[in-house]
């Protein structure tokens, strides 16, 4: 047991400190458009900056026309808030392509409404698709967007989901980075609203094995494979998203968002990923058991549907965050001191989160919890699609095979 407490702490130490350092040295490189160098139009044509008030005059001819997409099924409680919020963009020269997923509840005739809204109004920028089957092979969500892109005028497109709320200047200040930068697909992170403690607990733990597993830092260089996708806003230029295979490439992909960013950055675009602040946020789950219910159908595909797999997943998983907790208690004198280490790396963490997402640094504490959680919700989502040779999501079942099949 001795050697087993310094080979098992060293390993925790090394591997939660070295995160810990890495993302201290590449998180200040990640952009966050909030700030006030970004409150700008794009950059026009010649390359240079228009100096003007961002609103002072009509920049239609320069500013850079974007299509946003929005896919629905059964969004009835949020559909309205999300499309009106886009209505009211501070940009020139965009359009919305809402498309009604065969939902059986009154998301159509709310899309329907806010359109009839926004024309009475001398906006006409709502279009508004409404499909009554799927056809073979596709996801629903995969088959609205490519549907809405095939209609799609603008040089850029933006897919985002029915339940985000965008701010006035979002739009505006992404697309003015994505110009500067030289980006081909932007991803800019929402702000998460959060009203219970078990949903600060499980998002706080969520983003904390984010932190661990993916490096947003490294997206960037073109050198890494680190990639990133996020389905509350990816903003991706036309003639990239056509060089790639269109949404077709991606038409069984159940981490869709994660995937286009993965398909991007391999095919050597530059990715970029950006801070926003509030500029989008989103409700992803009511308590902790609705980010358990939402994560049960992603998890499995994370891991490519394999079960031996998810299996050491998960004793990883729970290896890697309880671990330091019982080594700290099991363990004696100096043995204690890489479990310490790995527990002040992971604190370091949490601390850093809370000055971004506003998760306050304590929920630390309830780290074995939310861990075990996350264990329990890995091997459910395993259990229930092999339990139904597929995944059931929002009444539709797409069958196990099919899905393997149509993986990236």
């Amino acid at each position: 047991m001795h050697y087993f407490h310094w080979i098992a702490g060293t390993i925790l130490a090394l591997a939660w400190f070295s995160r810990i350092v890495d993302a201290a040295m590449g998180m200040p490189s990640v952009a966050n458009i909030s700030k006030p160098e970004w409150d700008r139009n794009p950059v026009v044509s010649s390359g240079k900056l228009p100096f003007v008030e961002p609103l002072s005059v009509n920049l239609s001819a320069i500013n850079p026309r974007v299509s946003i997409i929005v896919p629905a099924r059964n969004e009835e409680a949020d559909i309205e808030q999300s499309l009106t919020r886009l209505m009211r963009l501070e940009y020139d020269n965009y359009e919305v392509i809402a498309v009604n997923d065969r939902s059986t509840d009154h998301t159509g005739e709310i899309m329907e409404t806010v359109a009839k809204n926004a024309r009475d109004n001398g906006h006409p920028l709502l279009r508004v698709l409404h499909h009554a089957e799927l056809p073979a092979e596709w996801l629903g969500k995969t088959h609205a967007m490519w549907t809405a892109t095939n209609l799609a005028t603008g040089d850029w497109l933006l897919f985002t989901d029915a339940d985000v709320l965008f701010q006035p200047d979002s739009l505006r200040r992404a697309v003015a980075y994505a110009e500067a930068e030289g980006a081909d697909h932007v991803v800019l992170f929402p702000q998460m609203i959060m009203k219970r403690p078990g949903e600060f607990m499980m998002i706080a733990f969520f983003q904390t094995m984010f932190m661990f597993g993916h490096r947003p830092w490294k997206v960037a260089d073109p050198k890494s494979r680190d990639h990133m996708g996020v389905g509350a806003f990816n903003l991706i230029r036309r003639s990239v998203y056509e060089s790639i295979g269109t949404y077709k490439t991606l038409r069984m992909e159940v981490l869709d968002d994660m995937k286009l960013g993965k398909v991007v950055k391999n095919a050597g675009f530059a990715q970029r990923n950006v801070f926003g602040g509030d500029l989008i946020s989103i409700r992803w789950a009511n308590g902790a058991m609705g980010v358990v219910n939402n994560l049960t159908k992603n998890f499995f595909a994370v891991l490519s549907f394999r079960w031996p797999l998810t299996l050491i997943s998960a004793f990883g998983l729970a290896f890697l965050n309880l671990m330091p907790f019982l080594g700290v208690f099991l363990a004696h004198g100096w043995e204690r001191l890489p479990y310490a280490i790995a527990l002040g790396s992971m604190f370091a963490i949490y601390l850093g989160m809370s000055l971004r997402s506003g998760v306050p640094a304590y929920y630390f504490l309830l780290h074995p919890v939310s861990t075990l959680l996350f264990v329990y919700t890995l091997l459910r989502s395993m259990a229930y699609t092999l339990w139904n040779d597929g995944i059931i999501w929002r009444g539709t079942k797409y069958p196990l095979e099919e899905l393997r099949k149509g993986m990236v």
